[in-house]
């Protein structure tokens, strides 16, 4: 036997203090008419008042409840087998960790707003595969494609700046590892989400549209940062801001041309994001949503039949029984008509 809702039987123990508060107000009822009234007295001015039927009632209302609070946990007992087919696309997320994502111009840091826009993508995907390739002066696969999310957060998580050990900023390098992850016989259509401040210092990411074309990859690009940029932070308490090898403090600024142009050449698009909005969930809903989703997997899944309806019914026919159920005591008269 199994429960959808499991967790709700714990509201079943619940059970145990109302009935000892109800029947405490019956008793003190009780206690009350035996003040106004004597005893003796009683069955000469309520002779058809039954105490007994007010208790058969109220245990018949709790039991009711009970099953309503069982019904509601969903009993499932016996099932069948059936085949289910998941469809999704395949989603590589190409994240900036150089040091110039831990400028605070989207606080608290560019690299910290990222990885918030990404759980908040998370939330919306239904089947769709999602791999993570953290880069900067080179890149890694950090996480395949899968379906795991829990997984993948906790990759995500530990994704810091600094985490890959060259320097720099390479986005060719970071798109060639997401493309060689992808895998070549997939119907699907396949994204890039390329979340970065667009600071490149090495090779021509432009270069790479007609393969990109060729194997049917679109690139959605988030540009993380603003136009008008804030400085590096120091890579240890000793030094506030990052200086160059001339002793200049660096500034770094969003730089939207190479991924405007990615995005245009692939027919993916470019949103810059802005605090709290990183825009990943928008160009999802917008653009990405639509896109083919081809069949991820086939198999025999083993679903369990519901059963709520048996204890409600039961539920049902106590309700009826306590209505049905008088306080009042047949005279030897009335039963007999």
């Amino acid at each position: 036997m199994k429960w959808g809702h499991l967790d709700l039987l714990l509201w079943l123990p619940l059970a145990l203090p109302l009935a000892w508060a109800l029947f405490a107000l019956l008793r003190r009822r009780r206690r009350a008419l035996a003040q106004l009234v004597d005893a003796s007295m009683l069955p000469v001015l309520a002779p058809h008042w039954n105490p007994a039927r007010a208790k058969a009632r109220l245990v018949l209302r709790l039991l009711a409840l009970a099953l309503l609070v069982l019904a509601l946990a969903r009993p499932q007992w016996g099932f069948r087998w059936e085949e289910v087919r998941r469809t999704g696309l395949d989603l590589m997320v190409v994240l900036d960790t150089s040091r110039s994502m831990m400028a605070s111009d989207l606080p608290p840091s560019r690299l910290q707003q990222a990885k918030w826009g990404v759980r908040d993508l998370l939330r919306i995907l239904r089947g769709d595969r999602v791999g993570l390739v953290p880069f900067a002066g080179s890149s890694l696969l950090q996480c395949p494609l899968t379906i795991d999310y829990a997984a993948f957060t906790m990759t995500l998580d530990d994704l810091y700046s600094g985490i890959i050990p060259r320097g720099g900023t390479a986005i060719e390098q970071a798109l060639r590892t997401a493309i060689a992850a992808f895998p070549a016989e997939s119907a699907a259509d396949r994204v890039i989400l390329l979340v970065t401040d667009g600071e490149d210092h090495e090779g021509d990411p432009l270069a790479l549209l007609p393969e990109l074309n060729e194997k049917n990859i679109r690139v959605y690009s988030i540009g993380i940062g603003t136009l008008a940029g804030e400085m590096v932070p120091g890579a240890d308490a000793q030094s506030a801001y990052f200086k160059d090898r001339q002793g200049q403090i660096v500034k770094t600024a969003l730089k939207e041309d190479v991924l405007q142009k990615l995005a245009l050449g692939t027919g993916g698009t470019y949103v810059r994001s802005a605090p709290g909005d990183t825009g990943l969930e928008r160009v999802f809903n917008e653009s990405i949503a639509d896109l083919k989703r081809s069949e991820q997997e086939s198999r025999a899944a083993k679903i369990y039949e519901e059963r709520f309806v048996w204890p409600i019914a039961a539920a049902l026919l106590l309700l009826a029984w306590e209505a049905l159920l008088s306080d009042r005591k047949k005279t030897p008269g009335e039963a007999a008509t």
